[in-house]
Parts: structure tokens; C-alpha cells; sequence
């Protein structure tokens, strides 16, 4: 019997030690994107980015495993901007692991120097691959601040 499809909620809050203004271009800007998008293993290719960062604009990342060239395609649209505090992106259904998804990137200036994300995905997925997803977003924040670093 296949796993029942829920909503599945999944939260993760990090600091980082940049400015709010750098961690934002990370997130909007393709060269940026490129060197921390996914996680540990997986290399983004600059000519597959697209970031249209405005309401209704698109957003798609081509990530490729390093190990054996398979390729993960993230898309969207952005529904919500706020330079430079929040992101609404919208995944459509994805027949692999999710039915649709919907992420919020918060940015909070902490002064200092430092910026709290907030990421908040809300997935129509099972529990397993919700296990799955917040190992990578988390995974790919570990990548961020290296990034930023």
C-alpha cells in the first residue's frame, strides 16, 4: 500500500554572519545561488539558473550529483518579494516526491552583522520524503553559510 500524501510542515532557523543585503543577493542572484544550492555533492550549473525574483516571475535550478551526473531540477514561481526580507516561492506538483509545495524565506536584520533565516516549507508529501526534504534545505543552509563565510 503506498504512503498516504499529507501536509507536511517543516521549520529551520539559522544565523548567519552576514549582512541581511549579502544573504538576500545569495538567494537572487544565479553566480551566488550556484556555489550553495542543494546539498553536499551536487553542483549547480550557472547556464541552467533562472531567478526572475519578482511576483509571477520564475524560478528553476538544474542541480547535477557529482558522483554519477544525475540531475534534480528545482522549480517554481516567486508568489511574494520583499527585498530584502522575504521570498514566497510556489513549487507545482512533482510526480518523484511531492504533490505541491510553497516555501518562505524570512530575513531578519539581528545588527551586528548578522541575519536570522527563517525557512518555512509547507508540502503535500509523505512523512518519509518530508524527512528527506528538511535533511536537504538543512543541508543546503549548512552550504549557505560556508557561502557567506
Amino acid at each position: 500500500m503506498p504512503a498516504a500524501i499529507s501536509t507536511q510542515e517543516i521549520t529551520i532557523t539559522r544565523v548567519f554572519d552576514a549582512p541581511r543585503e549579502l544573504v538576500w543577493k545569495a538567494w537572487t542572484e544565479p553566480d551566488q545561488l550556484a556555489q550553495w544550492w542543494g546539498p553536499p555533492g551536487w553542483t549547480n550549473r550557472l547556464e541552467t539558473i533562472e531567478l526572475d525574483v519578482r511576483p509571477g516571475g520564475a524560478f528553476r535550478v538544474t542541480s547535477v550529483s557529482d558522483e554519477d551526473g544525475t540531475e534534480m531540477t528545482t522549480s517554481g514561481v516567486y508568489r511574494e518579494v520583499l527585498e530584502p526580507g522575504r521570498l514566497v516561492l510556489e513549487e507545482p506538483a512533482e510526480d518523484a516526491w511531492h504533490e505541491s509545495a510553497v516555501s518562505v524565506v524570512t530575513l531578519t536584520d539581528l545588527g551586528d552583522g548578522r541575519t536570522e533565516i527563517v525557512l518555512h516549507a509547507t508540502i503535500q508529501t509523505t512523512e518519509e520524503l518530508r524527512a528527506h526534504a528538511e535533511a536537504g534545505m538543512a543541508a543546503s543552509l549548512d552550504r549557505l553559510a560556508e557561502h557567506l563565510a
